[in-house]
């Protein structure tokens, strides 16, 4: 078992850091311009909250916000849902974003990429500048206006980049799917919006493996009447392109006639929208229903993205950003938030540990990166094989580690600490596609305690309700946010009457926003997120994170992964099954069951030792990294298969066949009846 690390205080910011944070910055700006008094992130956070309009009036005014057409008033309708941001202003995120390439030299490398289809590649403001421009007059000489759809098929890349920007420099609305999504789920998210233009390659390589896609995008352009132009982006073999077939209708172009003109950054307009103008649409996972178009505004995804980049994320001009993602993650959307402050991000296709643990370290080193950005997921995996990059890279760069898309554990955060450096910010946050940002998160300001979440993030007034709608601190409860934030969905897409933004947010408490968290605040306003509370485990009234017990099993010998549920029988019975997925060579011995039994009672309490152990050969995951815990649930509750879980949105498929045929065996009913 690993050394119990929960609650130890790891890190501490020097003075010179916390000096020379942008924080400490923001709160100067703060009291010289509002007469305030604030000496901390927790005044800063407290004065953030007090009034929001205020608050984000002056993210607006110190980082230098430009509209064409000024803003009547900051927010003139807080309630939510749909509450009125900066009604009046013009503007466009990609002006601002791209622009901010002059806080420095603009000769310097914006994006760094890293591909195992090609040599790692780089390109500069004035270069990347330069393509936006030449792609966003291609798309409106074709004919895109704005609001009109421009979606992706690509991977995470330069042309990723440049593809976004330049459909929001136009006012379109962009929304993505990575390669590895199968049709079915590419189709169940663009049929909803309606596409003009898809740009798309037919072919991808991870883990050494060559993906051929074009069957995939030929039945995604087949059923898109809507598309009128296909953009094509050789990528696998760029030398002997396979492009798709040409749309009923319409035109097949190349990346590279797609730039071939002579517009240029410097002559380029762009369109000027209404704040709250669709910036691109993002969807729910859509595990167990179709998946949801999220639309979020060009205003308030900018706004977010310069407070958080600036104030959380404590980037500078000289920064440079990498989180692993694929360009069908949210993730990606808050990645390009690092041109607020002027940094250069890093983007990578490919599997993280190809050809071998080192790849990411290795391209950390040579991209001078300073911001580390992984998933929980990718550390255990270099844990369980005893990995470390030390004294193998110069990883002296990295002043900074996110980790998200899963709750963070304290071996998690010590990881970092015994492996790349002493001196390191690490952290975890915790949000959503719902805002395409944190709740929680970072502050450079304050120490690191291993498994919690620094602080609610700026703006954002975050607590914990018990199941009476009261705040409660030290315990237990729903994550809910008490006022507006600007990037908030304006809706969803299709959604008559906003019935289902309501009812996916705003059910339990009205007027309240509901994440579906659980959480437990400190007195100190720190916090941990132990998992979705729609899959805590809840028994004798006790609730219980998932997490938690995850991070338990997981350490004893020969379990490597593992998920658990808990099902509510009739009677006010339960039966909590946990599912083991062991490593070469191990097997479910009395041995081991004493040890799952032990750790969990002596780690946890004797409510967290499951009822029952099954053996599977592969835990089920979403595309996006997360255990099925609901899905899974559903199932073994005796719901439809085709109702409970959408095979499309899984990463493994084949790992639900298991729970299937498990909740229709008389051996298995016996315990759910």
């Amino acid at each position: 078992m690993t050394q119990n690390f929960a609650g130890s205080l790891l890190w501490e910011p020097s003075q010179d850091r916390i000096q020379n944070s942008g924080i400490t910055a923001f709160i100067d700006w703060v009291n010289r311009h509002h007469h305030a008094e604030l000496k901390n992130y927790d005044d800063l956070w407290q004065w953030s909250v007090e009034d929001i309009a205020r608050f984000w009036e002056a993210i607006w005014q110190c980082y230098k916000v430009e509209a064409s057409k000024p803003y009547r008033s900051v927010l003139s309708d807080a309630s939510m849902p749909c509450a009125q941001w900066f009604g009046g202003a013009k503007l466009n995120m990609a002006e601002y974003l791209l622009k901010q390439g002059d806080l420095a030299d603009p000769g310097r490398t914006a994006v760094f990429a890293d591909s195992e289809c090609f040599e790692p590649r780089q390109i500069n403001w004035i270069a990347l500048r330069d393509q936006v421009a030449k792609l966003a007059t291609h798309l409106r000489e074709s004919g895109v206006q704005p609001g009109d759809r421009v979606v992706a098929y690509i991977p995470i890349s330069i042309e990723a980049v440049v593809a976004m920007f330049a459909c929001i420099s136009i006012g379109a609305i962009w929304s993505s799917c990575s390669p590895d999504f199968g049709a079915k789920s590419v189709l169940e998210r663009f049929q909803q919006i309606t596409p003009k233009v898809l740009l798309t390659v037919t072919a991808y390589r991870y883990n050494g493996k060559a993906f051929d896609r074009t069957e995939e995008v030929d039945a995604i352009i087949d059923a898109l009447p809507s598309l009128e132009q296909i953009i094509h982006l050789p990528w696998l073999d760029a030398d002997q392109p396979n492009p798709p077939k040409q749309p009923s209708g319409g035109q097949l172009t190349s990346w590279e006639q797609a730039l071939a003109n002579n517009a240029s950054y410097r002559g380029f307009q762009f369109e000027q929208v209404d704040f709250s103008h669709p910036v691109w649409i993002l969807y729910t996972s859509g595990t167990t229903g179709m998946p949801k178009g999220i639309v979020h505004s060009q205003g308030g995804a900018l706004l977010e993205l310069i407070k958080f980049t600036w104030l959380q994320d404590d980037l500078k001009p000289d920064s440079v950003k990498f989180f692993y993602t694929s360009a069908g993650w949210t993730m990606f959307n808050m990645l390009i938030g690092g041109f607020a402050s002027g940094s250069a991000i890093v983007v990578y296709d490919g599997c993280p540990s190809y050809p071998d643990n080192d790849k990411l370290w290795e391209m950390s080193e040579r991209c001078g990166i300073t911001y580390f950005g992984t998933s929980p997921t990718f550390i255990n995996s270099l844990a369980t094989t005893d990995y470390t990059p030390e004294g193998k890279f110069d990883l002296s760069r990295i002043t900074s580690v996110a980790m998200g898309g899963s709750p963070v554990s304290p071996e998690n955060f010590a990881w970092f600490y015994r492996h790349v450096g002493k001196d390191i910010h690490v952290f975890s946050m915790s949000g959503g596609t719902d805002v395409a940002t944190a709740f929680v998160g970072p502050a450079s300001t304050l120490p690191v305690s291993a498994g919690e979440i620094q602080a609610p993030c700026l703006g954002v007034d975050v607590c914990a309700f018990d199941d009476n709608g009261s705040p409660v601190v030290e315990q237990d409860g729903e994550l809910v946010i008490r006022q507006p934030m600007p990037s908030m969905p304006i809706c969803f897409w299709s959604d008559e009457n906003n019935e289902r933004y309501t009812s996916s947010y705003f059910d339990t408490f009205p007027g309240i926003w509901r994440q579906g968290d659980q959480v437990r605040f400190t007195e100190h306003l720190s916090c941990v997120i132990s998992g979705r509370s729609d899959s805590t485990l809840n028994r004798y009234g006790i609730r219980i994170g998932t997490a938690e017990i995850y991070r338990n099993v997981e350490a004893i010998e020969g379990i490597e992964d593992s998920l658990i549920v808990n099902l509510e029988l009739p009677g006010g019975k339960f039966f909590m099954p946990l599912f083991v997925k062991l490593k070469q060579g191990a097997s479910l011995d009395a041995s081991m069951l004493s040890a799952i039994k032990s750790c969990l009672s002596e780690n946890c309490s004797p409510r967290h030792v499951p009822d029952k152990v099954f053996v599977v050969d592969e835990i089920p995951y979403t595309l996006t990294g997360k255990k099925q815990e609901i899905p899974v649930k559903k199932l073994l509750m005796g719901a439809d298969p085709s109702k409970a879980v959408n095979l499309g949105a899984c990463a493994n498929p084949e790992a639900i066949q298991y729970f299937i045929d498990l909740a229709n065996q008389p051996d298995f009913k016996k315990y759910t009846t």
